[in-house]
């Protein structure tokens, strides 16, 4: 039991050291453009890292596709399920929904997912995150506007990036050795610096109620046990894949959501980020049960 703890530890810790030195950085108020290091990540951090780890092979193209396709099964089963939920809360769609559908996928599940894995389980993390971060720029920032756009989703890097590794495992063909160690460079910036971010943010969010908060966060962990262990059945996932997919939709809330709450739906902001505070506290808890006992 003692080893067990100390594996979970080992790979909870990391994460929860990276995301600390953030939120110091928040109350040392040091200076710090969220909005900068989210449009590096998005625009150069994701896609180079998608490139660079899928376009080594860790995984191939059928089952990273069956992993996509099962991913985004999830995520729309969290949004069907969320939006009963909010209905029966009486809690506006726009502000909530986006939040209860996209997972923390990117800050936490990618290094949690590589700790407790490898780079197979990472590589399957990946497929995961390519669906919430396609997610979240697109329906997560869609719900709040009240308006849908798909020029967002054409003009996505994360779009050309995935397709571009697509036809590198496909064919076999490797990136020029020159690019690919920059890409492994620049793809190695996301992790902690989302890290840091998510941090940081969380330092600096203002909530009003806590109890909304944990209501949501404990509806949240149950829906998304419920959903990951009928697609884990439904797909027939096992070893690295049962676990990095469990692992992925257990994450908590996304960060991201929050920041287009803010931007349209400024009166529900404490609300939100009252789920998005102790989603990820109980991250720790979920974590740690997962992996001692589901996978």
């Amino acid at each position: 039991m003692a080893e067990l703890f100390l594996n979970i530890t080992n790979v909870i810790l990391p994460v929860l050291i990276c995301a600390a030195v953030g939120y110091g950085l928040a109350i040392a108020k040091i200076p710090f453009d969220k909005n900068t290091i989210s449009g590096l990540v998005t625009n150069v951090g994701y896609p180079t890292l998608i490139i660079s780890h899928l376009s080594k092979r860790h995984v191939n193209v059928a089952e990273f596709l069956d992993f996509m396709l099962a991913a985004a099964l999830a995520v729309i089963c969290f949004g069907v399920i969320g939006f009963v939920v909010l209905k029966l809360m009486r809690l506006p769609i726009r502000s909530f929904l986006s939040p209860m559908m996209l997972n923390n996928v990117g800050n936490i599940g990618l290094p949690v997912a590589l700790l407790a894995f490898g780079n197979a389980g990472m590589a399957f993390a990946m497929a995961y995150v390519v669906v919430v971060v396609v997610g979240i720029f697109t329906v997560g920032m869609w719900l709040p506007m009240g308006r849908f756009s798909i020029r967002d989703l054409l003009t996505s890097p994360i779009i050309y990036s995935v397709i571009l590794t697509l036809i590198l495992m496909s064919t076999g063909y490797e990136l020029p050795k020159t690019i690919g160690q920059a890409f492994d460079i620049l793809g190695g910036l996301s992790i902690p610096l989302m890290l840091l971010t998510l941090g940081y943010t969380l330092a600096t969010l203002k909530f009003s109620t806590l109890w909304l908060g944990l209501a949501l966060s404990v509806i949240h962990v149950a829906m998304a046990a419920a959903v990951a262990a009928a697609i884990v059945w439904l797909f027939g996932f096992t070893g690295v894949q049962k676990g990095a997919f469990v692992v992925s939709s257990l994450m908590p809330v996304s960060v991201a959501t929050y920041l287009f709450v803010e931007r349209y739906t400024p009166e529900h902001t404490g609300e939100v980020a009252s789920f998005i505070l102790v989603s990820t506290l109980l991250t720790i808890v979920v974590l740690t049960v997962a992996l001692t006992v589901w996978v």
